[in-house]
């Protein structure tokens, strides 16, 4: 568990960071979607652990420690962990309105793809990600071009980055419409 924090902490911006929760669950606070989608994706991609994202509010001022946040973001992630330890592809996001089911469906999808990549695969769509040409990924790779286009094709990497870029945007615009409706719910309540 320490080295996923210590994992999470060298490659992610937190907001509040990552710590042990409960038994052998983490929780942290992302600055951004971006950060949340490549983060649970990562995580996932192991294998060893589920991820549940939570969208919505946060009481404010933020706690120092994680663990005693509160708000609906935080109920929220709560429900997503647990529905994740039993979800098609590890992977569960829980926020207000159809938006995150269908958020959930994509990064499922995503996650799924990636955990049934062969080991040739992902080194050759790692190091395109890492901004090689498909050129100097065959070079590095002693392989032809052909070759790498093959390997990437078969493990839907262009696809799949798509999508991630999609979901990206699909987490911001959840993230401020929950926020908004959850907003409104509770000035309504304190209206009432």
């Amino acid at each position: 568990m320490g080295e996923l924090i210590a994992r999470i902490e060298a490659a992610y911006v937190t907001h509040r960071s990552f710590e042990r929760t409960a038994g052998d669950e983490v929780q942290g606070v992302l600055l951004s979607a971006e950060s949340a989608v490549h983060l649970a994706l990562e995580v996932v991609k192991t294998g060893e652990w589920s991820v549940g994202i939570g969208v919505g509010a946060a009481e404010e001022p933020l706690p120092a420690q994680t663990r005693a946040g509160r708000g609906l973001a935080f109920e929220r992630a709560r429900d997503a962990v647990e529905r994740a330890k039993t979800s098609s592809g590890r992977l569960a996001v829980t926020g207000a309105g159809s938006g995150a089911e269908r958020l959930e469906a994509e990064l499922q999808m995503i996650a799924s793809v990636n955990l049934r990549r062969t080991e040739t695969s992902e080194e050759a769509g790692q190091l395109l990600l890492s901004g090689l040409t498909q050129r100097q990924v065959a070079k590095r790779l002693g392989i032809s071009q052909q070759a790498v286009s093959s390997r990437l094709s078969s493990g839907l990497w262009y696809e799949t980055q798509r999508l991630t870029e999609v979901a990206v945007v699909a987490l911001e615009r959840l993230d401020a419409a929950t926020i908004s409706a959850d907003d409104r719910a509770e000035n309504e309540g304190v209206n009432a």
